[in-house]
């Protein structure tokens, strides 16, 4: 591809076929702050906010290892009109995820973040769907997600949201189900709709699943292959009950919950692929982990 025109990751990931399940980033609790100006390449970081505040935010975010992501709805609404919003979201492994939101005006609003960290929150909520869109992290972040976000939000106008960097830029466009903590990449407008369609119906597909966040690689990866055989499920109707590893490998054993009782043994191989370069804005070369499912057993 070298000297036929701009590079891009996530066409290059594309050619390549580069493998999505098992490269969820690990986490359980997100940090939603709504800027509807333009985001730096840092994304919260990078805000002209009071220094105090941002360090408390920070403080409080790391101490429980939150995600803290720059939001906006499609379009770059005007800054007139209802004030910004923020949120932290919170996943439950019991399905009782949690939410609790607020409004900022002033710096230190963002200040009630640190309490909302401390606080159970809102649970029956419906989930937030993160489309990232991050233009000046990663050109493709904007190329492939802004176009899904568009067609995310036409359909679900109340949960949607563009997002800054969620990590994986060449299985752009990314979409982050959160509180469900649940990952898909490699998306267009079509499949983005298909994708969040089932989701919200409890019957998450194999297809585009990039992995549950509050699992591990091998684990995802697991995950992934059993949805690929029993056919989609809901976020809660499997559960990883065993993991073994052994050098390079893994056996992982997925069960069922009702009403899906069937369990299954899955084997999993992990191996770097040659290095190249897997960012836009980065030339470097690097090798990236994959987690190759090589069986998969009912148990």
């Amino acid at each position: 591809m070298a000297g036929s025109g701009p590079f891009f990751c996530s066409d290059a990931a594309r050619v390549r076929g580069d493998p999505i399940a098992g490269t969820a980033p690990y986490g359980d609790v997100w940090v939603l702050v709504e800027h509807r100006g333009g985001w730096p390449s840092n994304g919260f970081d990078g805000l002209d906010l009071d220094p105090a505040v941002k360090a408390r935010v920070y403080r409080a975010a790391q101490a429980v290892r939150a995600r803290v992501l720059l939001v906006r709805r499609h379009g770059r609404r005007a800054p007139s009109g209802p004030a910004p919003r923020w949120a932290v979201l919170r996943y439950d492994g019991s399905g009782v995820h949690r939410q609790h939101w607020g409004t900022w005006n002033a710096d230190t609003d963002l200040v009630g973040i640190v309490d909302a960290l401390d606080a159970p929150g809102d649970a029956g909520l419906p989930p937030v769907v993160l489309v990232c869109a991050h233009g000046q992290h990663d050109p493709c972040c904007a190329m492939r997600g802004r176009p899904v976000a568009r067609a995310l939000s036409e359909r679900w106008p109340d949960l949607v949201w563009e997002c800054a960097h969620v990590g994986g830029d060449r299985f752009a466009a990314n979409v982050v189900v959160a509180p469900d903590g649940v990952y898909y990449g490699g998306l267009d407008a079509r499949s983005s709709v298909a994708a969040i369609d089932a989701h919200l119906a409890g019957r998450i597909r194999a297809e585009h699943l990039r992995g549950y966040t509050d699992l591990f690689p091998p684990q995802q990866a697991a995950v992934a292959a059993v949805l690929g055989r029993a056919g989609p499920a809901g976020r809660h109707d499997y559960a990883v009950t065993g993991t073994t590893r052994d050098g390079d490998r893994w056996r992982i054993r997925v069960a069922g919950r009702p009403p899906r009782d069937a369990s299954f043994d899955v084997e999993v191989r992990a191996y770097r692929t040659p290095a190249t370069r897997l960012t836009c804005r980065g030339a470097a070369r690097s090798s990236a982990v994959v987690y190759e499912v090589t069986s998969v057993r009912p148990g």
